[in-house]
């Protein structure tokens, strides 16, 4: 009886310490993302302090979830006077770790947004076809990355897979927007 009366405890101290993770990791998630919509315009002026910058500028453009913030203008115009793949590689990567805000947000907080109909329509396609829907999310122009990202999270897809998959897809879109920028400027 008492073997059966510790292991009841923790499971109820295991299942206490999760919900203050996920509402630490939710809580900063919101905290990120306003953060950036606060002083997401102070960003813009990077680009001439090079790569590094070029890498803040697509992390801190991509920590926001659902609330988008650009960070195309600064990789096309930074690739005028920078190698236009590295500049979309390494915006590619910023990206992809901003993008982790939405998978925490998600792995933390699934019962938030697993009711509503954009979820369930991503969540059956994040099942069937895994990391390539994540991957072309990455590379079309579109505001369901972030939903993307949450239903990664909130299906447990692996960490490294979800990276992988959203990093190959935003360093190709990116590569494509800093390679136009090349040409045209």
């Amino acid at each position: 009886m008492a073997t059966a009366t510790i292991s009841q405890k923790a499971e109820r101290n295991k299942g206490n310490l999760q919900k203050i993770g996920r509402i630490a990791a939710l809580v900063s998630v919101i905290a990120l993302s306003l953060a950036m919509l606060i002083w997401g315009d102070q960003v813009e002026h990077l680009p001439v302090y090079g790569y590094p910058a070029i890498f803040l500028v697509s992390l801190l453009g991509n920590l926001s979830v659902i609330f988008p913030a650009p960070s195309y203008l600064v990789v096309f115009a930074a690739s005028g006077t920078l190698n236009p793949v590295a500049v979309g590689v390494i915006a590619g990567l910023g990206a992809t770790l901003g993008e982790l805000t939405g998978y925490v947000a998600g792995a933390s907080g699934k019962g938030v947004i697993e009711n509503r109909p954009t979820f369930r329509r991503i969540s059956g396609a994040v099942e069937r076809w895994g990391m390539w829907i994540i991957f072309l999310l990455g590379v079309i122009p579109n505001f369901f990355f972030d939903i993307g990202g949450m239903v990664a999270g909130a299906t447990r897809m692996s960490l490294w897979r979800f990276i992988l998959a959203a990093w190959l897809g935003k360093s190709i879109r990116l590569t494509i927007v800093a390679m136009t920028g090349s040409a045209l400027l």
